[in-house]
């Protein structure tokens, strides 16, 4: 398994499009839907490679953070995670925490916090990984509840 960093390419815009659509179709995201290609570019893109085939992924982008002064000063560089995506097959092999880590180290030099948001529907599973894995803190939770009429 290798993992790089990637220039954005119409093969790897596909590849990552592909997974997407395979994501959406899992339905373990809320509001989750296909990316197009504005939601990729200008983000940098990492991926894990087998035998040539990417099998995962994670994009995301240096920002200065903006209403989070509950944990940071305004304006604090920030690296933001979009998307975190290991194909089926191929999860609970440390690729998704590989991944990490290797953003996280690229994006050392310019960010001081890696922060990232999950609409995910296996929170306990999430929470695992981010929180007891890859040593991340919990800062806030926005839940919800229909309403039955």
């Amino acid at each position: 398994m290798e993992i790089r960093e990637v220039e954005l390419n119409e093969t790897i815009l596909d590849q990552l499009i592909r997974f997407s659509e395979d994501w959406t179709a899992e339905g373990s995201c809320y509001g989750y839907r296909p990316n197009t290609p504005s939601d990729i570019e200008g983000n940098r893109i990492f991926v894990s490679e087998e035998e040539g085939n990417i099998v995962g992924y994670l994009f995301g982008r240096s920002s200065k953070s903006t209403q989070m002064q509950s944990v940071m000063p305004e304006g604090t560089p920030v690296f933001e995670v979009e998307e975190l995506y290991v194909a089926p097959e191929r999860r609970s092999r440390g690729i998704g925490e590989k991944l990490f880590r290797f953003a996280e180290e690229a994006a050392a030099a310019e960010a001081e916090y890696m922060v990232l948001s999950t609409a995910t529907k296996n929170w306990r599973a999430i929470f695992h990984f981010y929180i007891d894995e890859l040593d991340m803190t919990f800062w806030s939770a926005r839940l919800f509840k229909k309403i039955e009429k």
